[in-house]
């Protein structure tokens, strides 16, 4: 057996229904969509969540807890990620997500310490946990709130 010998299994594709291509189609004069009636018309049928007027699965439901609107959104990251980086860099957002370390940052970085930090290095974020603090300066490097 070859790539290029490959094929599907007789039956397994089947044509797509051409609705509204005349009566020898087989779903010709109504399209398969019945007679009349609210999902025969255009743009017909209910809205996703509707239950023919009884009260919705969603609204029966009892609601729970809240959505903080003003949280912020920050990314954490422990001291033992910054070891890929050589001694004396600068290390920056803008550097970790260069370097693949963190994706997108809406608002801001946290630089947590788990792990062990053997580089020596400035570290550039937005908070810092005392003991990522304690372990930067331990390993000769200084770390700068941002």
């Amino acid at each position: 057996m070859k790539l290029h010998t490959l094929k599907p299994a007789a039956g397994s594709k089947k044509a797509p229904k051409r609705v509204g291509r005349g009566t020898g189609s087989g779903l010709g004069r109504n399209a398969g969509k019945g007679e009349k009636g609210q999902n025969a018309r255009s743009g017909g049928g209910v809205r996703p969540g509707f239950e023919g007027g009884q009260m919705p699965l969603y609204r029966r439901l009892p609601k729970r807890g809240f959505t903080n609107i003003f949280a912020k959104e920050i990314v954490a990251i422990n001291v033992d990620k910054l070891n890929i980086f050589e001694d004396g860099t600068e290390v920056t957002p803008e550097l970790l997500i260069e370097t693949g370390v963190i994706g997108k940052v809406k608002d801001g970085v946290k630089i947590l310490g788990n792990g062990e930090l053997t580089k020596k290095l400035t570290v550039k974020a937005n908070k810092f946990s005392k003991s990522a603090e304690e372990k930067i300066t331990a390993a000769g490097g200084k770390f700068e709130v941002i």
